[in-house]
């Protein structure tokens, strides 16, 4: 049988065609403009995410056997706001993870409700990405629309919607709304009342693995699929992400550099980091992760080498690093291009190459990027070594982790085992387990990353280097905190 993912992301929808041995036929891309209406603001119709289902998926199965085709799933961006009138058309365009407009409802939920009661409500405090901020915004700046919503969903449910007509989400993105009660597992009343919407209103939480129907006739026929296809409830995209890499279980780990940086740590029992510098949600393979989010990670490499350095040859670049400036540099970056989340949640915070002198060549520039976001990703880990949390090894993805000199600086800096994959498909190829899932192919998601998630190569961190990069880390900690109080007069 065969199986399709859909990678729904922010600039383009990856649509991944594989059978049940992880044997990937056929990949087919989307791409989809972001609009910003104001500074700050970032939004997106959700018509032109399933615009780019229905025509790329006919693509995808061009060649092959359609009648074949078992199960849909999908990992979505997180946090995005998509609301439907009674008629299920949108309201509005969706309001995305990255959009900034909400620093006031932010701080309402923060310093009004609390950290500590939306902690105890949802596991989480308010960051300006998340759901429930919008609703707010939404509620006092659109009151009109604001009043005409029936149904509140996240991006890949609106997706899962238009293939089913069932209005669902999954824990691992429900996670992502500061309105789920995440140990609880259900949408959490007190939530609800703050943001001035009722239960009725959110969509149907069904496991993440879960089939939550199958096709609509229309939908069977525009795909050109069997109407009996199932569809799964799918994942938020770093939850999907974590299947496709063999993350589940207990005690296992993902780094993830792409345009943000995640470090994801799953377990099977519900915590919550004291301090919530790190996120708690739950996993969809039934049980929860602790989750690091950095704003800017392998977009820093893009900035640097494409905006200032004006070169695309990002390797050529790395190339020009010595050996044994590895864990010597004199300069520093931190990586807050777009202020940060995790630990600092600092939207004030910026970037900063600190430590140039007349001797500072272009290579020190390009290592101290690289080092930078691998030191803000350990900012993370050592937070979950704060709770007892020990991590001597992970998976690493993204389009960072193709670099070889990177995947070594972060073995190092972190002092941990990485161990690279076969086949790099996160989300898609999550979203296409969840659905074998769903199928029944596997009986769950730690059996089917048995059978699917290969190994290639693991990167070990040696111990001298390792060593500098800890001395050099302790310095990298000193410059937040001799900054923080800048920031905010440079804006």
């Amino acid at each position: 049988m065969l199986y399709i993912g859909i990678d729904l992301g922010t600039s383009a929808c990856k649509l991944l065609l594989t059978d049940e041995t992880g044997d990937i036929k056929n990949i087919v891309s989307r791409s989809y403009p972001l609009a910003f209406p104001q500074p700050g603001w970032s939004e997106q119709d959700p018509a032109q995410w399933w615009r780019a289902v229905e025509d790329g998926i006919p693509e995808l199965l061009a060649g092959h056997d359609a009648a074949q085709v078992a199960g849909i799933g999908a990992g979505g961006q997180m946090h995005g706001l998509v609301v439907l009138d009674r008629g299920d058309r949108v309201i509005r365009p969706a309001i995305l993870w990255n959009d900034g407009r909400t620093a006031r409802a932010v701080d309402y939920l923060n310093e009004t409700i609390g950290r500590s009661r939306l902690s105890v409500l949802t596991a989480n405090i308010a960051f300006a990405g998340f759901t429930a901020p919008k609703l707010l915004w939404m509620r006092e700046h659109e009151p009109e629309l604001f009043a005409r919503i029936d149904k509140i969903m996240l991006p890949k449910d609106y997706i899962n919607y238009k293939l089913t007509g069932v209005h669902c989400t999954d824990p691992s993105d429900a996670s992502g709304t500061l309105l789920f009660d995440v140990e609880r597992g259900r949408w959490s009343e007190e939530m609800l009342r703050v943001c001035g919407v009722r239960e009725a209103q959110m969509p149907r939480v069904f496991p993440s693995a879960a089939p939550v129907g199958t096709l609509l006739p229309d939908a069977a026929q525009k795909l050109g699929i069997p109407k009996e296809t199932i569809v799964a409830a799918g994942a938020g995209d770093n939850a999907a992400a974590a299947v496709g890499t063999g993350t589940v279980g207990e005690g296992a780990c993902n780094i993830s550099i792409g345009t943000s940086g995640t470090i994801f740590m799953t377990s099977k029992r519900f915590s919550v980091d004291p301090h919530n510098a790190l996120h708690s949600f739950a996993h969809a393979d039934g049980g929860y992760h602790l989750m690091g989010v950095m704003l800017s990670a392998a977009s820093c490499n893009a900035w640097l080498m494409e905006h200032v350095l004006g070169t695309k040859d990002y390797a050529a670049e790395q190339m020009k690093i010595a050996e044994e400036r590895l864990g010597s540099n004199s300069v520093f970056f931190l990586p807050y291009l777009m202020g940060e989340r995790s630990p600092i949640n600092d939207t004030d915070a910026r970037a900063a190459f600190v430590g140039m002198a007349l001797d500072t060549s272009r290579a020190d520039l390009v290592q101290a990027m690289l080092e930078g976001v691998a030191f803000g990703m350990r900012d993370s880990l050592e937070v979950a070594r704060s709770l007892g949390i020990r991590i001597t090894r992970s998976k690493i993805c993204g389009g960072g982790a193709k670099s070889p000199l990177w995947r070594r600086i972060f073995a190092n800096v972190l002092n941990i085992e990485l161990d690279v994959l076969a086949a790099e498909e996160g989300p898609g190829m999550g979203g296409a387990m969840l659905a074998m899932l769903a199928c029944g192919a596997y009986p769950d998601a730690a059996a089917a990353a048995a059978a699917i998630v290969r190994v290639t190569e693991t990167v070990r961190p040696i111990p001298a280097l390792a060593a500098r990069y800890e001395a050099q880390y302790q310095k990298y900690r000193l410059i937040y905190p001799a900054l923080k109080d800048v920031f905010p007069r440079l804006h």
